[in-house]
């Protein structure tokens, strides 16, 4: 028998590629949304809001299984709470929760959150699975695109990304998702780590456009951490294959 998975934030990026994937592999899923939607091709959809609470006792009852992915610049620590209690009291059997490689390094508000994130799916009594990937190649677009509109762009010096594709993300997580709980996995990142100036050179020419990028630096222990690399995957990790300049040819006319 099919068992049922719950998906928070099932309509984002990466949730959009992840449901159709345990679709296909016979698995029953509802998505959690903050927005009521009508079901269809084999997905039944719950309104509620993991911030406040609402509604997450009627989206986890009777799955097996829950993948969170459901996240914001604010409020993750307390949506994972809401739904780690909510899991528990419903009886669920394995939580997948997706979090940020540096989440226990870069000392900024939203790394801390995912962290404390990370810790209530840990402190939780379900067995869980947790996985930190890097930026997904989107984020740094949607990024990459606001910059660009400023006439010369800042580029904080030391600032490095290694961007993954959000198809191989959501490939692992339902992978993760219908195995076994792991625990912390190894980290997912992309194939090359660039610099944030390389990251728009590349944006502007895929554009055939041009500005002047002009070198600043990072203040404080944010600055700090970045320039050490602390947002980026440590040795061991998984490692993607779609580069920034591959996705760029995709996604950018």
């Amino acid at each position: 028998m099919a068992e049922s998975i719950l998906v928070t934030g099932g309509t984002g990026t990466l949730g959009r590629l992840v449901v159709p994937l345990l679709r296909t592999a016979g698995h029953e899923v509802r998505v959690l949304s903050r927005h009521a939607h009508a079901p269809g091709d084999g997905i039944t959809y719950v309104a509620g809001d993991l911030v406040k609470g609402e509604g997450v006792a009627e989206a986890v009852a009777g799955v097996d299984t829950v993948l969170h992915l459901a996240g914001g610049p604010k409020g993750d620590a307390e949506a994972a709470g809401h739904l780690v209690r909510a899991a528990r009291a419903a009886g669920v059997r394995h939580l997948v929760y997706i979090s940020v490689i540096g989440a226990d390094r870069v000392p900024l508000g939203w790394f801390r959150s995912k962290l404390a994130a990370e810790r209530a799916v840990a402190e939780s009594g379900i067995p869980w699975t947790t996985l930190r990937a890097a930026q997904f190649h989107d984020l740094v677009l949607t990024m990459a695109e606001k910059m660009a509109k400023l006439p010369v762009l800042p580029v904080p010096g030391g600032l490095r990304f290694q961007p993954v594709d959000a198809r191989e993300v959501a490939a692992r997580l339902a992978e993760l998702t219908l195995g076994e709980p792991a625990g912390l996995v190894a980290d997912l990142a992309g194939p090359k780590v660039y610099g944030m100036g390389e990251l728009n050179r590349g944006y502007l020419k895929a554009r055939g456009k041009h500005r002047l990028l002009m070198p600043v630096r990072m203040p404080g222990k944010a600055g700090r951490a970045y320039r050490a690399g602390e947002n980026l995957t440590l040795d061991g990790a998984s490692v993607g294959e779609r580069t920034w300049e591959e996705f760029l040819a995709e996604r950018v006319r």
